[in-house]
């Protein structure tokens, strides 16, 4: 345990930042498995939602730093590829 009071409010900040991060990171992979169920399922206009929404929290995520901008730019581009190839 830190002993100066600037690290022991450090901690505290990370940790806080650490359960936002969790939470974030989360909501994204629940909002990818739904749009992966609905394709599997068959239903392109519920998977079209689920696109847009996970292509928002997925850029809002890596404009905190949550996610790297390119690792969030590459999911994006391979769902997109995968509704396109359920489309065509």
């Amino acid at each position: 345990m830190a002993n100066i009071k600037s690290a022991k409010k450090r901690i505290l900040v990370i940790n806080k930042k650490t359960e936002a991060n969790k939470s974030r990171k989360s909501e994204i992979k629940t909002y990818i498995k739904k749009f992966e169920a609905a394709l599997a399922e068959g239903n392109l206009e519920q998977a079209k939602e689920y696109l847009t929404i996970c292509e928002k929290k997925l850029y809002q995520a890596a404009a905190k730093n949550t996610v790297h901008k390119k690792a969030a730019s590459r999911k994006v581009s391979r769902m997109t590829i995968k509704l396109n190839n359920k489309v065509a």
